[in-house]
């Protein structure tokens, strides 16, 4: 990721516990409904790359299924996810990761918030001020570093 200097240069790493959701005739159906779901969600972000780590957000623990609230009928997803340290500078780098990822994946009529959970980063309330404001997220993927970054960690996500 060219980041040159590690804030946690050794991370807690956990086993991956693959869940897949069975396919099912319907899915195939166009004609049926299909609501969005937080293991759908959970499936767009887990494979995101950690902008200092060659490992995923979901080995480092970062997003998990039980941090997504999704509202199909009123078009909402929340994300909540947890930095690896209290001082984790790369903490709103990860959430505008994800932020891209969601806005790049889901229909247009859902209000994405994307969060620290609480208590788990110093900075938390103005992590969650930058990556929930739509100028400050403008801005910032108008910064053409920045956006190969991000566009760096998306690249395996699935």
């Amino acid at each position: 990721m060219n980041i040159t200097q590690k804030v946690n240069d050794a991370p807690l790493v956990y086993e991956v516990v693959s869940k897949t959701r069975g396919v099912q005739e319907a899915d195939f159906d166009d004609s049926i409904d299909d609501p969005i779901d937080s293991e759908e969600v959970y499936g767009l972000i887990r494979s995101i790359n950690d902008p200092e780590h060659p490992l995923t957000l979901e080995q480092l623990h970062v997003a998990n299924r039980e941090h997504i609230y999704v509202d199909d009928q009123i078009n909402h997803v929340l994300i909540e996810f947890t930095p690896t340290i209290p001082h984790c500078s790369m903490a709103t780098l990860i959430g505008l990761c994800i932020r891209v990822r969601l806005l790049r994946s889901l229909p247009e009529r859902f209000k994405i918030d994307i969060k620290v959970r609480q208590g788990t980063h110093q900075s938390e309330d103005q992590v969650n001020k930058q990556l929930n404001d739509k100028e400050r997220v403008a801005a910032a993927l108008e910064n053409t570093y920045l956006l190969d970054v991000v566009n760096q960690c998306l690249a395996t996500a699935a």
